[in-house]
């Protein structure tokens, strides 16, 4: 009798730190879901989308196209930080004639 009364006890203590915590996640995951493209976004997209870009658009739709095109931007800085990283270090290793 005292281990069900100490089970319910820890799955009334538990369940609501549970539950908030999976509403938290959840909330993280449904923001970018919820948000749609705006006109800015695609007039950006369309000036700058190589022939790729536009591909995926009747492939993949507007919103999933957008999404893949934002995430490759934000890596190019990172990239070209990379790259240059690595032409320093070559340059560096060159001995000169």
């Amino acid at each position: 009798m005292v281990y069900y009364s100490a089970m319910a006890g820890l799955l009334v203590v538990f369940f609501p730190l549970f539950l908030l915590g999976f509403l938290l996640f959840m909330e993280r995951v449904e923001e970018p879901l919820s948000r749609g493209p705006t006109e800015t976004d695609v007039a950006e997209f369309l000036d700058t989308a190589s022939r790729e870009d536009v591909d995926n658009v009747f492939r993949y739709g507007v919103r999933r196209s957008l999404e893949r095109w934002r995430n490759r931007r934000r890596r190019l800085p990172k990239l070209a930080a990379i790259v240059s990283r690595q032409r320093d270090t070559e340059v560096e290793a060159v001995p000169e004639k």
